[in-house]
């Protein structure tokens, strides 16, 4: 509870600030704000002179290259004038009372000319060029998307915005696809420190903790460069939130929504804690009276084990309730106050969700001969509450800036599970009924402390990043009941057989993982002149180290038998899951738990990291850049476990990783390049991919264990693009790329798995080859008619084709990397109109077939099919844009997420042919929100 009261107390703080500071408010005046880039390389120009033409009013640009101009109402020309560049003026800027106007300005380098050139255009014609230098200047081959995008889209959370990236899909509605590559082949990054992974059991983050309304922008870089992490083979997905607003603000937040499974409906459950709906149980875990560890359960007497079961309790019995429509509130704070020649500003934010969700899953299995070997119905009501904050504070001064960043989230799902079904093979064959309620908490804290300084009147810059991360996961009282009505294999089912408790499928869960990380990074950047033309030296270090602690304990109930308890033996195991483990029911001749822990449910990591790198920015002509470097990595990374046969397991891979890149941009002409990359990286193991830790999850009948021979994979990389920026709105590109990896890593399906328990596992392919080609394309409508309607209408679409082959080395034919699509697809049409405020977006996603999990000989790999994706938004604003109302529609067309065995080997799915093993109804969502934006000037 003390990070939320930390946050509690900085919202308060700004708050209080926001209400006695007017220093940053535009009052009766009103503001001209903006940034000054490089027109070539998108650098921030420092120090820069800013002028308003015919008055004594003047700016310098800050470390940032902003600037601010505090002026009466009315049309002014602004002048931009800068050592070595031509002098831009830009007339016809308007000035409104109370309101805000950004002026984001490029400037041409002046090369050789001894001569003061000087460059005019009008607000609307600069408006479009600052944005064209943005856009076509990055070191990289990337795809963005930037806040006012943002804002005109359904996207609650950043996973929702990563969808509309070209190249870019989202699986479980939270971990990101680039490229058709799993999640695990994918780097990230908050405001430039390393992300880690927010999942225990794969090396992924959760992109749905971050709220969209925060991102400042996002950038999805496809090609390495030297002072990006080496650990990738998609992407790196850089994030920057919010710090310093243009001016102070009250931004209030309300959303409910329906969903068409769930809401309203039936909802069951067991009963929950009193403090779930603000993201917290404390009263599942363990008592602090139990013994702490499974040694000393097990050498205690029977009567002191019947003692501690009672301890915990029956939690069984259902809470039959209603699934509530789902809400969510928004609360952020932005204050900029003038101190001396700087400005401190704050963004501060609170965020609650809170829903009720029911989906509706048929899981079938089979065996080698197609064979059914179970089919389960069952119902998935999951209760989730998100609570989170962030709260950045930065103080802007001329060539300095300090800022710190801090982001908490909570987040808890209580998932009750109600299964009935018929089982015909393994090792519980009968007529099923189970309930399992899995409790799973999260909870993560990442704080940084930055700095950007300009060193030297030459342009020496130099950039510095502290960070901290603190996050953990438990699941207290995952538990599971199962009842087996066995099959009268003469007669079939009748009536006098009944159900019976199956006492080894009835267990007690608890886990508790926590992980720590911290670690620091700096850059110098070192302008010089070849020639005349500039080019730019950057040298960098990073260090970074983290920690992780996981233990777990595991119970069964021990029934009663005819040697223990000859009489009531069968009215014991007929009773109701209300009653059966009840106190009166917990003895050493009926119920109690048996301690199932093992060795390996308990495991310790840890891994260092030093990375320096050196990266060369040359513009060899005016045309011809060419950015190229190296990245040295070193790794050091353990973990400590006993496998479970006792014997230990202590593991230390030194990994040592020189990582060269580089990237060639060919200016065709002010609208175009032509770009090229060769770089290479690498695909590090997380620790649950090398721990030996067993899982066996009674709700997907799998395994997953984690594998200490694991190897990193080794990636080599090529891409070639060709880009063109009609204007400030439109982009046209054409990608193509080509990848080989070495030793990949794979999530695979153990040959020796029981029929009705698949084990996965990890493993490396020897190698794979990926090719691909992406198109994008944002285009206005204009060109149908000149009328207003199709100016304010954007068509966009980016599709991606991906063919990838691992070689295997067996008996096996070669198929496609587990986890990798082969085709995805993101479409929409945009309408905005700025006069009324009125907007409309339809959104469309799509992602092709892949492999969910490997199979073996004789058992087809498993595939996960691709789904149609539909969402609708529509919006108006009010109250001069200060108040906003939206509808959004998400998943119109509500298609099931199927998982299947392609039997047809056409990896294509085949209605009726291939073997459906899961179906999932996921149902639709409609949802209203309401925004209120106190003070908030209106942006020109």
């Amino acid at each position: 509870m003390n990070k939320i009261t930390l946050f509690i107390i900085s919202f308060l703080f700004v708050v209080l600030s926001n209400v006695k500071a007017d220093d940053g408010n535009v009052g009766a005046s009103g503001k001209i704000v903006g940034k000054v880039v490089d027109q070539a390389n998108s650098e921030t120009l420092i120090g820069l002179a800013v002028v308003v033409q015919g008055t004594a009013v003047a700016a310098p640009t800050n470390i940032e290259g902003r600037y601010e101009l505090k002026l009466a109402p009315g049309k002014y020309t602004i002048v931009f004038k800068y050592i070595g560049y031509n002098t831009k003026t830009i007339s016809e800027v308007e000035v409104k009372q109370g309101q805000v106007t950004e002026l984001n300005v490029g400037l041409e380098d002046a090369a050789v000319q001894t001569k003061e050139v000087v460059i005019s255009a009008t607000y609307k014609q600069e408006s479009i060029s600052a944005l064209y230098s943005i856009q076509k200047n990055n070191v990289a081959m990337s795809s963005g998307i930037s806040s006012d995008l943002i804002k005109r889209s359904p996207d609650r959370n950043t996973s929702d915005v990563l969808k509309r990236v070209s190249g870019a899909s989202i699986q479980d509605n939270k971990f990101v696809i680039i490229r058709g590559l799993a999640d695990r082949y994918n780097a990230a990054t908050l405001n430039n420190a390393p992300l880690p992974s927010s999942e225990p059991d794969r090396k992924a983050f959760s992109f749905d903790i971050i709220p969209a309304n925060m991102i400042d922008n996002i950038v999805i870089n496809k090609t390495a460069s030297p002072d990006l992490p080496g650990d990738f083979a998609g992407g790196v997905i850089q994030i920057f939130t919010k710090d310093v607003p243009d001016q102070n603000f009250i931004n209030i937040g309300i959303g409910s929504g329906y969903h068409s499974i769930s809401t309203f409906k039936k909802f069951i459950s067991n009963e929950r804690g009193k403090n779930e709906f603000i993201g917290f149980n404390n009263e599942s875990k363990l008592p602090a009276s139990f013994p702490k560890t499974p040694q000393e359960y097990r050498g205690a007497e029977i009567d002191q084990q019947v003692a501690q079961s009672k301890t915990l309790g029956n939690p069984y019995k259902e809470v039959i309730g209603t699934a509530l429509p789902t809400q969510n509130y928004q609360l952020t704070v932005g204050n900029n106050i003038k101190i001396g020649k700087g400005s401190f500003g704050s963004i501060v934010a609170l965020n609650y969700r809170n829903s009720y969700t029911l989906t509706e899953v048929n899981r079938t299995e089979f065996d080698d001969a197609g064979t059914t070997v179970f089919n389960y119905n069952d119902k998935q009501y999951k209760y989730n509450t998100t609570l989170g904050g962030i709260a950045n504070f930065a103080y802007v001064s001329g060539k300095n800036k300090i800022a710190l960043k801090n982001l908490y989230n909570r987040n808890l799902d209580n998932v009750y599970t109600d299964r009935t079904g018929k089982s015909e093979g393994g090792s519980n064959i009968g007529v099923v009924q189970l309930n399992a309620s899995e409790l799973t908490q999260r909870g993560i804290l990442n704080s940084q402390l930055e700095g950007d300084h300009r060193l030297t009147e030459g342009g020496v810059k130099l950039a510095w990043n502290l960070n901290y991360t603190n996050q953990e996961r438990s699941q207290p009282d995952l538990r599971t009941i199962s009842y087996n009505r066995a099959i009268d294999t003469v007669n079939g089912d009748v009536s006098d057989n009944y159900f019976r408790i199956v006492g080894d499928n009835s267990r007690r869960f608890f886990s508790n993982l926590t992980e720590t990380g911290y670690g620091g990074q700096a850059a110098v950047s070192v302008p010089f002149a070849v020639k005349g033309i500039k080019n730019t030296l950057k040298v960098g270090y990073l260090t970074q180290e983290k920690k992780r602690d996981f233990k777990a304990r595991a119970f069964a109930y021990r029934e009663p038998s005819v040697f223990r308890n000859p009489l009531n033996v069968d009215s014991l195991i007929r009773l109701d899951k209300d009653v059966i483990f009840s106190d009166s029911n917990i003895s050493k001749n009926a119920f109690y738990l048996d301690e199932q822990t093992i060795n390996s449910d308990a495991y310790k990591a840890n891994a260092e990291q030093q990375a320096a790198f050196i990266m060369l920015d040359n513009k060899l002509t005016q045309r011809l850049r060419i950015v190229f470097g190296a990245r040295v990595e070193l790794y050091n990374q353990g973990i400590n476990a006993i496998d479970a046969s006792s014997l230990p397991i202590a593991t230390r891979d030194k990994q040592e990783d020189i990582l060269p890149s580089a990237n060639i941009t060919f200016q065709l002409n002010e609208k175009s390049n032509l770009r090229a990359a060769a770089y290479k990286t690498v695909s590090r193991a997380e620790f649950r991919e090398l721990a030996p830790f067993e899982f066996y999850d009674y709700v997907t009948t799998n395994l997953l264990k984690g594998n200490p021979d694991l190897k990193r994979g080794q990636n080599t990389n090529f891409d070639l693009r060709y880009e063109w920026y009609p204007s400030s709105s439109e982009a046209i590109t054409v990608t193509g790329f080509y990848k080989k990896f070495k030793n990949p890593i794979e999530q695979v399906l153990n040959s020796n798995s029981a029929v009705d328990r698949k084990q996965i596992e990890y493993t490396n392919a020897n190698s794979a080859d990926i090719k691909g080609l992406e198109l994008e394309l944002r285009k206005k409508l204009d060109f149908i008619a000149d009328v207003k309607f199709f100016k304010n209408i954007v068509a966009f679409t980016n599709m991606s084709v991906i063919l990838s082959e691992v070689e295997l080395g067996t008996g096996r034919a070669n198929r496609s990397l587990q986890g990798q699509s082969p085709y995805l697809i993101n479409a929409g049409l945009q309408y905005y109109n700025a006069v009324n405020g009125f907007s409309v977006n339809a959104l469309y996603n799509k992602i092709g077939e892949r492999i969910a999990f490997v199979g073996f000989q004789g058992y087809a790999d498993i595939y996960e099919r691709g789904r149609d994706i539909v969402d609708l938004q529509v919006s108006k604003k009010f109250l001069k844009e200060q108040l906003e109302f939206k509808i959004n529609i998400s998943d119109i067309l509500a298609q099931s997420e199927i998982f299947y065995q392609n039997t047809t080997n056409d990896k294509e799915f085949k209605e009726g042919k291939d073997r459906v093993l899961r179906s999932i109804e996921t149902g639709s969502t409609i949802g209203v929100a309401l925004t209120y934006n106190i003070g908030l000037a209106k942006k020109k």
